[in-house]
């Protein structure tokens, strides 16, 4: 095994954990974190006290404030910042990297006002080739305990692809392959929303059929949408699409299920975000996409509903109400050909 430099960007759970994989498989690996204390903390001890306590790291990861010594001559750059800070850091690291870097991000999430994807920002701001996505049902705490878990990296150069999979694969941690790149990363975004409406539903006691339903409308949704903007609809069926999906419409381990399930219990949107200890992206995601889809001509019942309630003061019934009315009575829109 060729032994390779890493940089992992963003000390949050799921930066950490990816970190954490690296460095199991025998890679140089440096976690790039804003905050010099947790620096100390994370060198000191070996565990992510802010957002993964009690995990003991792999002893090769260490933590730096120091963003040109992070990525100077590494071999992959991981971004797993938050989407509203994502191209600020992408431009800092711009100078300090070098052309043949592979860039993957990790975030799901998509650029207020301009509606850019965290890929496109990569090869606005870099104009770097070797770029990929890596999206799934990831919950950092379940990753940490090794429990075993699926994700896809997805990219135009099936050598980058090769990359990501080769640093990344574990016994426990599965990286699929898709060339996708659209459709991986709206799948992963596009999820947040729904996860909220879950986690709303969730809070009004309502059953396993409602939440069943819920995801799968929501995935009709999901690539009603990608298919506009020109996304494979096929994307959506893997672990990116249904596999993200569900996972983050039945976990309490989701951030973005949890501030359905206060909104749900009564709390005010601006105080169940200020008491997040990680950025929950479906919030900011809703108001991009319904912009979007406006746009587009999209009908998106689910996110229609989730608007209303966050925006105009409606209650949850509207969601439902939404759905139930959706004049769209196809269940399957996007059958395979058959002859």
């Amino acid at each position: 095994m060729s032994v390779k430099n890493v940089a992992v960007l963003g000390g949050g759970s799921f930066g950490t954990v990816i970190a954490n994989i690296i460095a199991h498989n025998g890679h140089k690996t440096l976690l790039w974190m804003r905050d010099a204390e947790q620096v100390v903390s994370l060198n000191e001890r070996h565990e992510n006290v802010n957002y993964l306590p009690g995990y003991k790291l792999h002893k090769d990861v260490v933590a730096t404030d120091d963003l040109e010594a992070a990525v100077k001559d590494v071999d992959l750059i991981f971004v797993a910042v938050p989407s509203s800070s994502f191209r600020e850091v992408v431009r800092q690291m711009k100078p300090l990297i070098h052309e043949k870097v592979i860039l993957v991000s990790l975030t799901k999430g998509i650029e207020a006002k301009t509606f850019a994807l965290m890929s496109q920002i990569l090869t606005e701001e870099t104009n770097n080739r070797h770029i990929a996505v890596l999206s799934g049902p990831n919950l950092a705490k379940e990753i940490a305990v090794s429990s075993p878990t699926g994700a896809v990296v997805a990219s135009k150069d099936p050598a980058v692809i090769t990359a990501v999979q080769d640093v990344l694969r574990s016994d426990s941690f599965h990286v699929y392959s898709n060339s996708d790149m659209l459709g991986v990363e709206l799948g992963g975004s596009l999820k947040n929303i729904y996860a909220i409406i879950a986690g709303l539903a969730e809070a009004l006691g309502m059953g396993h059929n409602t939440n069943a339903m819920l995801v799968t409308r929501s995935l009709t949704e999901m690539a009603r949408f990608g298919v506009e903007l020109g996304a494979d609809p096929m994307t959506f069926l893997g672990l990116s699409g249904v596999g993200d999906l569900i996972v983050t419409c039945s976990s309490p381990l989701s951030r973005n299920f949890r501030v359905g399930k206060a909104l749900g219990e009564g709390k005010d949107i601006d105080l169940v975000i200020s008491e997040m200890d990680q950025v929950a992206e479906g919030v900011n995601t809703l108001k991009q996409v319904k912009n979007k889809a406006d746009e587009l001509g999209v009908k998106m019942p689910l996110v229609n509903g989730l608007y209303e309630i966050l925006y105009n003061n409606q209650t949850v019934d509207h969601i439902i109400s939404s759905l139930m009315l959706e004049e769209q009575g196809l269940d399957v829109e996007f059958a395979a050909a058959r002859t």
